[in-house]
């Protein structure tokens, strides 16, 4: 198994040195969806990380990306809003908000014949995984057989599936997992003491719990963060510290650069260095070596030199097509083009 060993000195924070050079040393590779015994990193260790030079921090990513995936093969998932609006939590990130004055309409469920036909305009694109994602707080039963019905219909088209649908009850991940789903997204968007400044609607518990029955269900677990929110390296640090610290890390971690929406509180905040943001890439691929790191939104504001940069920081996942729930998504021949310029093939 990979060893990962870092030495921290005892010096502030701002000072202290990590060392990987031991990774170097081992060539076993694992499968991201498999039970793993993971080291555990301090919220220090993560920022020692950041603040190593670029190239040494890149080059260390590097060697933990390509000890346990192809450096050239990225996973294309597709995500499709299947409930957009009227969402009545207060995530200051969201336009789906119902408190929020934006310019996304409250809309029912989809139907089930529109969501196959999204589905197979995925397979078309080269997709392999298809996430529908629904704006509740959770789902009431009666929301749910309509969705089980639809993640039934997905899978038999081949495609893995893949559903966020807010928070869980006792039995409802049981219920996904009967349907065919493969995978359940259920981000914790940030370090337990910044969240509360970007949510008060539910707390960092509800999102742990859900994540326990989802991995009670033997669902594979997609959780990550967004950053760029105003929060501080630390706090960076600190959310990649609680999901590379978990029993079994998420098989899938996407990172989200914030899309600033305007009727949200979250507008107009400073815009994160995109250089930072690889350098968060990067930190992810090093602390949590087996899982998919997810390039994920806010690719739209990035130059294809910056996404190049996180795929050599190694992530190997990305979502296909014009939207991301409701906000702009690079097309899928722009990235094809991206992908046929680097080399990569998808997975």
């Amino acid at each position: 198994m990979l060893e990962i060993k870092e030495k921290v000195s005892q010096k502030p924070a701002q000072e202290s040195i990590i060392n990987l050079d031991e990774l170097n040393k081992s060539s076993l590779k694992r499968s991201a969806c498999e039970p793993q015994m993971v080291n555990r990193w301090s919220v220090d260790d993560i920022v020692a990380l950041f603040e190593l030079p670029f190239s040494d921090l890149i080059y260390r990513a590097q060697i933990v990306h390509r000890e346990n995936f192809d450096p050239n093969a990225v996973q294309v998932s597709t995500l499709l809003s299947i409930k957009t609006g009227g969402c009545s939590e207060d995530c200051g990130y969201c336009p789906q908000a119902a408190r929020y004055h934006t310019d996304v309409e409250n809309e029912p469920l989809m139907q089930l014949d529109a969501v196959l036909t999204a589905a197979q305009e995925a397979i078309d694109n080269g997709a392999s995984r298809f996430c529908m994602g629904a704006a509740w707080r959770g789902p009431k039963q009666r929301d749910l057989e309509p969705v089980l019905k639809m993640i039934a219909e997905v899978k038999a088209m081949g495609l893995e599936t893949c559903a966020t649908l807010g928070m869980l009850k006792e039995g409802q991940a049981e219920q996904l997992k009967n349907a065919g789903l493969d995978y359940y997204n259920h981000n914790l968007d940030t370090a337990p003491e910044f969240y509360g400044d970007v949510i008060t609607t539910r707390t960092y518990q509800d999102r742990l719990e859900t994540l326990d029955r989802v991995r009670g269900a033997d669902i594979n677990v997609c959780c990550g963060g967004i950053v760029g929110m105003g929060e501080s390296r630390n706090q960076r640090a600190g959310l990649l510290a609680q999901l590379a610290n978990m029993e079994r890390p998420p098989e899938s971690v996407p990172i989200n650069l914030l899309t600033q929406v305007e009727g949200t509180p979250l507008h107009g905040t400073e815009e994160l260095d995109q250089i930072e943001f690889v350098r968060t890439i990067a930190a992810a691929r090093i602390t949590m070596p087996h899982s998919f790191v997810r390039l994920s939104a806010g690719r739209q504001s990035m130059h294809e030199g910056i996404q190049a940069l996180c795929f050599i920081a190694g992530a190997n996942s990305i979502f296909y097509g014009e939207k991301l729930l409701t906000t702009e998504n690079p097309e899928a021949e722009t990235d094809k083009k991206l992908f046929a310029k680097l080399g990569i093939k998808k997975i």
